[in-house]
């Protein structure tokens, strides 16, 4: 024991050998660590119904993040009894598998939005953005009336969608093709969605977000788009995470 103990003494007197013992210890340990995962296709487990964000999501995301609206607003429920009755069931990882930059969020002004799709109508959301506290009197959010007036300026959304595919987002070449066309038949009822259903799927919502029918697509069209899609993807009365389809 005293050999031992002499040994260790002489390795912590000597401030070159313990940096060498720490650099080796360290090594062996993010090897082990790291190793592994060379040999995983992902680490994200497939589930099913998550696909890319269409062309009108993808921008109202981009107003979303624009306005700051993660500054109060968090995406991320956590596996917690209170979060998972307020907010429904807990995050997955798969939901953020195609958000560059993710909206996990850190603080919560207001309630946390991972599963806002399709809990109010569009008319709510219209009323909240434009004088949040007609609809929710206790409110501190500042009002955004002006997205209902202004038109989408969606000229580079091809562009935003080749950028994402460079990060794994899976956008096809037809999807790009016809990005600008499917934006407009998600946000108007009497075109044809053929295009857009083939590409997105056939739950996609398609209606004129903003409720003023006959009129450009806004600002407005797309954020409610984006919101009312956000946790609605994953069918979760019938999700299991260990069943085998989910696994790869």
């Amino acid at each position: 024991m005293a050999s031992v103990w002499a040994r260790h003494g002489k390795l912590e007197r000597h401030s070159l050998l313990l940096l060498i013992a720490i650099i080796i210890v360290v090594a062996i340990g993010g090897i082990v660590e790291i190793t592994p995962l060379f040999y995983l296709e992902s680490t994200i487990e497939k589930v099913d119904g998550m696909r890319p964000y269409t062309p009108l999501e993808l921008e109202g995301r981009d107003i979303y993040i624009r306005e700051g609206c993660y500054l109060c607003h968090s995406q991320m429920i956590r596996p917690l009894r209170d979060e998972v009755e307020r907010y429904g069931h807990y995050s997955l990882a798969a939901e953020s598998m195609y958000d560059h930059p993710f909206q996990w969020g850190s603080k919560r002004t207001g309630p946390d939005l991972a599963r806002v799709g399709g809990k109010y109508s569009d008319a709510w959301h219209r009323d909240h953005l434009i004088n949040p506290r007609s609809v929710v009197p206790e409110s501190v959010m500042p009002p955004y009336a002006f997205l209902a007036d202004k038109p989408l300026d969606y000229r580079d959304v091809a562009d935003k969608m080749r950028a994402l595919r460079i990060t794994g987002v899976p956008y096809t070449d037809a999807q790009i093709a016809a990005a600008q066309d499917d934006l407009q038949s998600q946000d108007d009822p009497t075109q044809s969605q053929r295009s857009l259903k083939s590409h997105y799927g056939q739950k996609v919502n398609v209606r004129k977000f903003d409720s003023q029918a006959g009129g450009p697509v806004t600002e407005m069209d797309a954020l409610i788009a984006y919101l009312q899609m956000t946790g609605t993807l994953v069918d979760f009365s019938t999700y299991k995470a260990d069943a085998p389809a989910n696994k790869r």
